[in-house]
């Protein structure tokens, strides 16, 4: 399994080059091209989504993106450093599991209607998608599969 990591500063001009580097390690993992465009879309909202986040709660934190080469699977895990409202602060910086509803229930009223339409997009995008956040921040778990999955089926 190998995995590629890129952490970037809360920038919206930095969410091309993490689309870039996506396409590219997805492309690398057998991919299929024509689901390309969709890795490139959804890395884009979720990346777009964890700097809006950050921008609006003052963290200066960087935003993490890591890419996965599975036997099987591609996948993509998009964090972000803001805590969920509801979560227990002793908690670690893992967020835990929080199904795949809005990640931030108590998120500001302006943000929210941008987040539940930033997740909106992404779940008309991938077939294989979570949604966690917990007192360590938020994760955007994204998975297609490879060619060779699909030979194998």
């Amino acid at each position: 399994m190998a995995t590629v990591e890129l952490r970037f500063s809360a920038q919206p001009e930095h969410v091309r080059t993490a689309r870039l580097v996506a396409a590219a390690v997805a492309r690398r993992a057998g991919v299929d091209e024509a689901v390309l465009d969709e890795v490139r879309l959804a890395v884009g909202e979720a990346c777009s989504r964890a700097v809006g986040l950050h921008r609006s709660h003052g963290i200066t934190a960087p935003v993490s993106v890591a890419l996965t080469e599975e036997e099987k699977a591609f996948s993509i895990e998009v964090g972000d450093s803001v805590p969920d409202p509801g979560a227990d602060p002793a908690e670690s910086g893992a967020p835990g599991a929080s199904g795949s509803g809005p990640a931030r229930p108590g998120s500001e009223a302006d943000g929210e209607g941008e987040d539940e339409m930033g997740l909106a997009v992404i779940s008309g995008l991938v077939d294989d998608v979570e949604v966690r956040s917990g007192a360590g921040g938020g994760v955007i778990r994204m998975s297609w599969p490879t060619a060779d999955a699909a030979v194998r089926s």
